[in-house]
């Protein structure tokens, strides 16, 4: 009836125009509800979750073509949230029918399953979101021209694209995830942006592709993506701008993809999925974002060949004036000088995980030679398997360079490639210089050694296992009384999920869990739980007994910028503060009658300072205590819940506000904040907020200088920060980014919450002081 009189002749009279509208206002709305909805539930669950930008989505699903509702379901079903709230119903659009017209016009047939996962999308990862289609498929359309299949389209795309659009790889690059245009603007790209042009290319023209990658190599230094293609009846992979006129499946990675490790989530292959699954593709460049996948690892462990039985395999890098080279190489037997291989090293262009390799007998001494300049003896050991040579280049004759500062300026981009580099080199650094000690279960700092045992309790995370360190009762006692403690600790408690690891304190007195040297093992063994097994720096979690409670109610203050959480059973805190409880959560289990050293009276006194904290400061010292009724020193195993309770916390990296009161051990550290040169010392108090660019100084007892620093998640680096305290403000404008900051921030810690590209130095004496009234 409606559209009866929707298409009557416009002369119909007036008076039964307005009939039929006022009629249509008085029907129920939800027949007409269900005409215009026709997408599914968990479509329209998503557009609750975009909210006040269901708008734009809304009008993309009632704007796409009847035969095309299916591919822009399954876009905005499987929308990362980020997207959900920005992406204009125009891209969408666009989007989705550039996708079906370049399906109609290719010469082979997709199953709408494989269409829609690995042709429709409209991202890889965290990229820049863009309408590529536009621009790429013209481009990719007359290259691929006369191509039949999709594997011989992929092929082509990869030998003339990136140098029709001249993008070369480039570790000058702007950033690591760029999307088309930027790596075309810059005419410089990573590895993952060139995998993402080519990726892109193949979809413009119905090439089913997709990002694959690994996110550190297990045998050597780097990560690496690359690209995998659909070629009309399996996955096949190439490396981005690396051609083979051999085909697929043969690249420089070969060998290396060989040694994936499919157990290990650092060491394991995946495939980007736009679909949602059980998986993230880990991204070395953000711990923000969250990208599916699927682990392949499988596929690739029958690709190349294992270094040979019997044989070393050599890497080398040549570097000269801070840029790798392409030079020729030979080595030689050391003794008798006879040529054993020839070849040539990778120059800049080439991916910083590509170098030239030779594999060569085990137990020998050589020779490589670089040219004229250098000759580089080294030997190899017969328990080797593979050998990493750095070769750096002396300068020829001619004017002195002056050397780099590292205070030197970077932008944001440049500053967040220089930290991830610095980071992994860091971590690169760590698995050859302390794989012994953690197999061993053994640290040695100086005269002192600190063993240690772990558990590990169920399936890991996506973002790394959880790490709870435990600490043993006994104290001032025998070696082998101690022992025991620790043995009986090891099975003490069990994590849903994590590794449950029990130290053995370094000496047998009664403070061995809080003597000076303890922040170091503990710093040193939590680096190495991340580079080694895989944890999680923001759910690193202190727990203790006894004497090892002690432990915790002096050590979870002083080192709460390294923890998520903390639990206290039947110790004594000695002079401890809760005062740097601030972020994270705190948690006492005491037995009402254990009463020797007055743990129980005093647990009671913790428990009301902690309130008074929090009432004081709401947003911060999440806390509970629990005590035991009708219980001693041993609780029954009461306090095990104090581990679930615990697991709820995640570390903040960069708090809003920070208490930070130095103790007996002092530290030059605490979250964003550092002590000036030499004033670290015991007593000192400071409180700080921070908001955008603005740091409030709260509190500043017995000390007026110390330094903040920054990096561009917390603040706008390119913009002021603004430091007030008291009733006066002071501007620093120039805020430099630089290698020095990023450095002396990795310094113990290889985390990215870590890390920090820029600092100011506040000396509060110079502040204005409050004028009289």
């Amino acid at each position: 009836m409606i559209c009866r009189f929707r298409s009557c002749d416009p002369l119909l009279p007036l008076f039964v125009l307005l009939a039929a509208s006022v009629w249509a206002e008085a029907q129920p709305q939800q027949a007409a509800d269900d005409t215009k909805r026709w997408w599914s539930a968990s479509v329209e669950a998503q557009l609750a979750i975009a909210g006040t930008h269901r708008e734009p989505l809304e009008a993309a699903l009632h704007g796409v073509e009847p035969e095309q509702r299916p591919s822009m379901a399954f876009l905005i079903e499987h929308m990362p949230p980020g997207d959900l709230k920005k992406l204009s119903s125009e891209l969408l659009l666009d989007n989705v029918r550039l996708a079906h017209q370049a399906r109609t016009n290719s010469p082979w047939k997709l199953s709408d399953e494989l269409f829609r996962e690995q042709v429709l999308p409209y991202a890889n990862v965290d990229e820049t979101r863009e309408n590529w289609r536009r621009s790429l498929y013209p481009i990719a359309r007359r290259l691929t021209a006369a191509c039949q299949t999709p594997a011989e389209a992929a092929q082509r795309l990869n030998e003339k694209l990136f140098a029709e659009l001249k993008v070369v790889y480039s570790t000058k690059r702007k950033k690591a995830n760029q999307s088309p245009s930027e790596s075309i603007k810059q005419g410089l790209a990573s590895c993952t942006g060139l995998s993402i042009l080519l990726v892109d290319a193949c979809r413009s023209v119905n090439v089913p592709a997709r990002l694959a990658g690994i996110p550190s190599w297990p045998h050597k230094q780097g990560n690496h993506t690359w690209v995998e293609v659909w070629d009309g009846e399996r996955w096949r992979f190439t490396g981005a701008a690396e051609f083979s006129a051999e085909g697929l499946d043969r690249t420089w990675f070969n060998n290396d993809a060989a040694q994936a490790d499919p157990l290990n989530k650092l060491h394991s292959i995946y495939a980007v999925s736009f679909r949602r699954t059980d998986t993230l593709f880990p991204l070395v460049w953000s711990d923000e974002a969250r990208v599916h996948a699927i682990n392949v690892t499988n596929r690739y462990l029958t690709q190349g060949n294992r270094v040979p039985a019997g044989k070393v395999r050599v890497s080398v890098s040549v570097v000269a004036a801070d840029q790798r080279i392409a030079i020729p190489l030979v080595i030689r037997e050391a003794e008798s000088g006879e040529q054993i291989a020839t070849g040539t090293s990778r120059d800049e262009s080439a991916d910083t995980n590509d170098f030239a390799t030779f594999d060569l007998p085990q137990g020998k001494a050589y020779v490589l030679e670089c040219d004229e300049r250098h000759n580089e003896p080294f030997s190899t050991k017969a328990t080797d398997t593979r050998l990493r040579i750095d070769v750096e280049l002396p300068p020829r004759a001619g004017p002195a360079a002056s050397p780099a500062t590292g205070d030197d300026p970077l932008t944001e981009e440049a500053a967040s490639a220089a930290a991830e580099k610095q980071r992994q080199d860091r971590i690169a650094r760590l698995r050859a210089d302390r794989k012994a000690e953690w197999e061993a279960k053994s640290i040695q700092l100086g005269d002192l050694n600190m063993k240690f045992d772990f558990k590990t309790f169920g399936k890991a995370p996506e973002s790394g296992r959880s790490l709870y360190i435990s600490l043993h009762g006994g104290g001032e006692t025998t070696a082998a009384a101690n022992d025991q403690q620790w043995q009986n600790q090891i099975g003490l408690y069990q994590p849903a999920e994590g590794i449950y690891l029990a130290p053995r304190a370094p000496t047998d007195s009664w403070n061995m869990w809080h003597k000076a040297h303890i922040d170091r093992f503990f710093a040193r063994l939590i680096e190495d739980a991340i580079v080694f097994a895989g944890v999680d720096p923001n759910r690193v979690y202190l727990m203790g007994y006894s004497a090892g409670g002690d432990g915790v109610y002096q050590l979870a203050p002083r080192m709460a910028d390294q923890l998520a959480a903390a639990a206290m059973s039947a110790g004594h805190p000695n002079n401890a503060s809760p005062l740097g409880l601030r972020n994270i959560g705190f948690t006492i289990h005491m037995g009402a009658e254990d009463a020797r050293f007055q743990r129980n009276e005093v647990a009671a006194k913790w428990k009301e300072r902690l309130a008074a904290l929090q009432a004081g400061d709401p947003t911060g010292y999440p806390h509970e205590v629990h005590i035991h009724a009708g219980l001693s020193h041993w609780m029954n195993l009461n306090d095990a819940v104090a581990v679930p309770w615990m697991a709820k916390f995640r570390r903040d990296p960069w708090p809003a506000r920070i208490v930070w009161q130095q103790a007996a051990v002092t530290h030059d550290r605490c979250y964003w904040l550092a002590a000036a040169p030499g004033t670290a010392k015991q007593g000192t108090i400071l409180e700080v907020s921070r908001e955008g660019n603005r740091f409030t100084v709260h509190r500043a007892d017995g000390l007026t200088r110390f330094i903040i620093r920054l990096n561009d998640q917390m603040a706008d680096l390119d913009q002021p920060i603004i430091v007030a305290f008291k009733n006066s403000t002071k501007n620093y404008a120039q805020i430099v980014r630089s290698e020095r900051v990023i450095r002396e921030s990795l310094r113990d810690r290889c985390d990215r919450g870590s890390i920090f590209t820029a600092e100011v130095a506040v000396d509060l004496a110079t502040f204005a002081k409050p004028q009289e009234r």
